[in-house]
């Protein structure tokens, strides 16, 4: 076949994609504009790029029905109307860089060489990992210079995969609490909502995944992390089983608090994300050899799933939250799963002790570094001075007994998988707040003890080390977004998103997507 034939028949079938997908047609930007074109151009074009799935989009290119230029297009023009408003990414790459990269992708295809499915995607790493040549601040002042050196593990496999990094997605300072603000950047809104808050720390990875500023996007989860933000912000958040992402720390035989997952606006997304994160790696030496099962289709018959709700009393929750994913669960008894009220046995405020020891232990051997120097410590905010200052009095007889006490909880869970197949309670206690506030005093009029004690919830997922998914429930009155933690024993990942894709084949939350002006 000559080079005309060939390019008229992918021409043919990009017109016919462009018909199909639903609005791209004239109003595209086409791929002759250059990249300086671009930064002089004010781009009025259909979001309908955005609005393809991860997958989707993948298969589009590849199949070259839309290039990678236009793809890149899309998202920046995006970005641009919306990101000022709801301030997801940080560390936007310049435009004109990003224009020049996507046409690299797209004449890489030309030449018949494609780098996987991530080929020519735009993509925004969480700002707690490193991206060569894109700075690290994970929201604190000291490390706003922070320029990365090189990409960590997970980055380095996307990198691969063909993804092209535009920036980073905001976090709260060090990660630490549910609310993505710093004094860097700022605060992250809801992307239902910008009067709300984003959830976090994966929380500018979460609104910019709703608000189809990113295809996909990879965040990290310590105390629901991946969980909250994504309930907030009406979108699937996967913490997988310990030791499945490799996770490169300097206490390599320890960390297991933390750790990397995948974010999608589906299922099959996430998961597809997932697995390009996921695999051994021998950096890591607890990453795990095994690799995740093929998905399959599967019946929500086939499951049976314990309901632990609020602890049977022990959490406080905001009204409404425990009625929305108890109906959500109860709608599909006509699906044939089979939900039933259970709860661990187990001292639940030795469990939030034991989370305490360990978390203050990890962070305070983390941080200490930048506390010991009083010009670090005086631009901290006082959460992190506290975590820090928790954990350097803590013996090693403490964490020695915290261990024993995780592993017991541990133990509880698997008691009950003998007889589940999943555990579910709520991945929230309250709902989104406002964006201006810190964190929530009071549930119930009950006062909270610490900044991150209102996310008590999502504790029992991480000690246990088990895999554990956000799946949505919908909207209250106030059209505030609700999830629901779903909790596989530990390995069982691929179980876990088989279920996850059952569930979301019978329910319509995902499709409600944001109304913006």
């Amino acid at each position: 076949m000559s080079e005309l034939t060939t390019n008229k028949t992918i021409n043919s079938s990009r017109r016919a994609f462009m018909a199909t997908s639903g609005k791209l047609g004239a109003a595209l930007i086409t791929t002759s504009l250059g990249a300086g074109a671009f930064a002089k151009t004010k781009l009025k074009q259909s979001t309908s790029i955005t609005e393809l799935s991860a997958s989707s989009l993948s298969k589009a290119i590849k199949s070259r029905q839309v290039s990678c230029v236009e793809v890149m297009q899309a998202y920046l023009s995006r970005i641009e109307k919306y990101n000022p408003i709801y301030n997801a990414i940080v560390s936007l790459r310049d435009s004109d860089e990003l224009l020049a990269q996507a046409k690299t992708a797209d004449a890489a295809l030309a030449k018949g060489e494609y780098h996987g499915w991530m080929h020519g995607m735009p993509h925004a790493v969480k700002d707690l990992s490193d991206v060569t040549g894109i700075v690290t601040t994970s929201g604190s002042p000291i490390l706003k210079s922070n320029l990365a050196k090189a990409d960590t593990i997970f980055v380095e496999r996307l990198r691969k995969q063909g993804a092209i990094f535009i920036g980073k997605t905001n976090v709260p300072e060090f990660g630490l609490g549910s609310q993505s603000y710093n004094s860097v950047f700022g605060v992250t809104r809801n992307a239902y909502n910008p009067a709300l808050c984003a959830g976090g720390s994966s929380g500018g990875a979460a609104s910019a995944l709703a608000l189809q500023l990113l295809p996909v996007a990879d965040g990290s989860d310590m105390m629901g992390s991946l969980r909250n933000p994504a309930a907030y912000n009406n979108v699937i958040g996967f913490r997988p089983s310990q030791g499945r992402v490799p996770y490169k720390d300097k206490n390599g035989f320890y960390q297991q608090l933390g750790y990397e997952g995948s974010m999608g606006r589906n299922v099959e997304d996430t998961r597809l994300l997932l697995e390009t994160m996921a695999g051994y790696d021998a950096r890591v030496p607890l990453s795990l050899r095994d690799s995740l099962a093929a998905s399959r289709p599967a019946n929500l018959s086939e499951f049976k799933v314990g309901w632990m709700g609020d602890y049977d009393g022990h959490l406080e929750m905001e009204p409404g939250i425990l009625d929305m994913c108890t109906s959500a669960l109860s709608g599909l008894n006509g699906e044939g799963l089979v939900v039933e009220d259970c709860i661990p046995n187990y001292d639940f405020n030795r469990l939030w002790q034991t989370w305490l020891t360990l978390r203050h232990w990890t962070i305070a051997g983390g941080a200490k570094g930048l506390y010991d120097n009083p010009k670090f410590r005086a631009l901290m905010k006082p959460e992190a001075v506290w975590e820090i200052e928790g954990g350097l009095d803590i013996t090693g007889l403490e964490v020695y007994k915290a261990g024993m006490a995780r592993t017991d909880w541990y133990n509880s869970l698997s008691t009950l998988f003998s007889k589940y197949d999943f555990l579910a309670l709520p991945s929230a206690q309250v709902f989104a707040f406002d964006a201006d506030l810190h964190w929530p005093k009071k549930i119930n009029q009950k006062s909270m003890e610490s900044y991150h004690h209102w996310m008590e919830v999502v504790v029992g997922g991480t000690l246990s080390g088990c895999p554990v998914i956000n799946l949505p429930v919908g909207f209250d009155a106030k059209g505030r977004a609700m999830g629901i933690q779903v909790m596989a024993p530990m390995g069982e990942d691929a179980k876990l998103l088989d279920f996850a894709a059952a569930y979301e084949a019978k329910t319509d939350y995902l499709s409600i997507r944001p109304s913006l002006s």
